[in-house]
């Protein structure tokens, strides 16, 4: 069963949100790492970049696949981990720590609203 952390909110795009007052670091979760398989590249957004909630702003490349990131909140990107640039294999090994993609400040804490709790996440990948 994929590590699903309590303190996050979870996009169904397989994002996980972590707030710090106006704030939200982003990035992809167990579940979508362990789909994946081994990360080899991470293209981030630039900081300063105005996003919407929703807009592709990322891009992950595993060596199965490549795969857009969505951002789960509106708002602009204040920084990005280039840490996971150079050591793509954070994705896999830490995905809610050091493997973190980007920060942004939250336009819309009500689009906090449509995110999911760690419960509903779970039940959405355990395919129930």
């Amino acid at each position: 069963m994929a590590n699903v952390p309590l303190d996050l909110k979870y996009a169904k795009s397989h994002e996980w949100v972590r707030i710090n007052g106006d704030v939200a670091t982003v990035g992809i979760t167990d579940h979508a790492q362990h789909e994946l398989t081994d990360v080899v590249f991470v293209e981030l957004p630039e900081v300063g970049r105005k996003i919407k909630a929703g807009d592709t702003c990322a891009v992950v490349e595993s060596v199965k696949t490549a795969s857009d990131i969505y951002s789960p909140l509106s708002g602009e990107i204040t920084e990005a981990n280039a840490d996971v640039v150079a050591d793509p294999a954070l994705v896999n090994s830490e995905p809610y720590e050091d493997g973190w993609f980007f920060r942004i400040k939250i336009a819309n804490p009500d689009e906090l609203k449509a995110l999911l709790g760690p419960e509903q996440y779970k039940t959405q990948i355990s395919g129930a």
